[in-house]
């Protein structure tokens, strides 16, 4: 374990030692960021540089820009290519992997970083497929994506941090990831339980 995993290991620690006295759920939710920007600034650091690959990004979606796009209720509806559009390129991908169309309703066609956290919507090289269920499946992805999402747009966490989370190995932080408070409830937590798939 390198000194700098330890260090903040340790800080853990010691908040969760202290948690006793975070009693206010304005305090509480002071908790829940400082650790999730742990838990994903430890992320961010071991990501490989195509996390932040232009050619995945949608160029209308800045840290300056949440608010107007990936905040706004609805905008992934007014970004997302037709349905039509998206089957037709799910079907050429299904081909190029040599995988039966009638197969293909196991798969979701997936995007490296969602729309939802400024995710190109249309550029091919954000496509790939992914299947319907499992530990690394799009049900799982989903739910942490809306997560991610709730957090940039409460200022718990940068842009860049979630779409570094998503198109990383996020399957290995769901559980910690979506256990983490970030909208204005904080009864709101995503359970990693409720969609084991097969």
């Amino acid at each position: 374990m390198n000194a700098e995993l330890a260090e903040t290991c340790l800080t853990v620690r010691r908040m969760a030692k202290g948690a006793a006295r975070w009693k206010t759920p304005r305090a509480r939710a002071a908790l829940h960021g400082m650790l999730l920007a742990l838990a994903v600034g430890g992320a961010v650091r071991s990501l490989p540089a195509w996390a932040q690959d232009p050619r995945l990004l949608d160029a209308r979606v800045s840290q300056e820009s949440v608010a107007e796009t990936i905040c706004r209720p609805g905008y992934a509806d007014t970004v997302a290519p037709s349905f039509d559009a998206a089957m037709a390129l799910k079907e050429r991908l299904l081909a190029a992997r040599g995988i039966d169309a009638e197969d293909g309703v196991t798969y979701a066609l997936d995007r490296h970083v969602p729309i939802l956290l400024g995710g190109s919507p249309d550029a091919s090289a954000n496509f790939d497929l992914l299947p319907w269920g499992g530990h690394a499946g799009e049900r799982r992805k989903s739910l942490l994506t809306v997560r991610l999402k709730r957090c940039v747009c409460a200022g718990r966490m940068s842009l860049a941090q979630a779409q570094a989370t998503i198109a990383g190995n996020w399957s290995r932080q769901y559980d910690q990831l979506t256990r983490m408070q970030c909208g204005t409830d904080f009864g709101d937590t995503t359970s990693a339980s409720r969609d084991e798939g097969p």
